[in-house]
């Protein structure tokens, strides 16, 4: 079942527990005025032009057929991680699982791209083994190095840059997730697959 809240008079805010579907089932319907569709944790943001009819396009919203969603016909994009993250040991505690049972876990299910946010390239990644789905850390450290793989729920994620984080840390990356002379310059977008590969 879809939420439908207004979002001022420039879009809608859809609530949603499939959020992936949701916004691929909008985008595909090429809603009248809308020109952006936003995933995030739990929601979808639909930004639309001035003027647009928020009432039919709330009634637009209503109808619309939401389904799984199929990767992009895109490869995997493959992310090599050396395993010897400051808080391993913690997630294997926390998860009743040896260190090494952990980074199976990490690296046995494909990884997908939910949505991004925090610092530019940052994705944060759902569909992984759910035995590694562990709370943040009490305390958030002042700075977490770039390309850090993290945990934090049910999801997974890696640092483009240096920045505070308070996600547990299981492993490290050479990875470039964030480059402006890439195009598109995240190498991480929504819908995609993501799978960790042991360096």
């Amino acid at each position: 079942m879809t939420v439908v809240l207004p979002y001022g008079d420039t879009g809608l805010l859809l609530e949603s527990e499939d959020v992936l579907g949701l916004a691929a089932a909008c985008r595909a319907a090429e809603l009248p005025g809308v020109w952006d569709v936003v995933p995030a944790a739990r929601t979808v943001l639909l930004l639309v032009e001035p003027g647009t009819d928020l009432g039919r396009l709330r009634s637009e919203v209503s109808r619309l057929a939401v389904g799984p969603v199929e990767a992009p016909a895109t490869d995997a994009v493959e992310i090599p991680v050396v395993y010897d993250g400051p808080d391993l040991a913690d997630v294997a505690r926390l998860t009743g699982l040896a260190a090494d049972e952990v980074v199976a876990a990490h690296t046995g299910t494909p990884w997908r791209v939910a949505f991004s946010g925090f610092a530019p390239g940052f994705a944060y990644l759902v569909g992984g083994d759910p035995r590694l789905a562990v709370p943040r850390r009490e305390r958030s450290r002042t700075s977490v190095p770039a390309g850090s793989v993290g945990l934090a729920g049910e999801y997974s994620g890696v640092y483009p840059r240096s920045s505070p984080g308070g996600w547990q840390l299981i492993g490290r990356t050479d990875a470039v997730l964030w480059d402006l002379d890439r195009e598109p310059p995240a190498l991480l977008r929504p819908g995609g697959e993501v799978r960790f590969v042991r360096a």
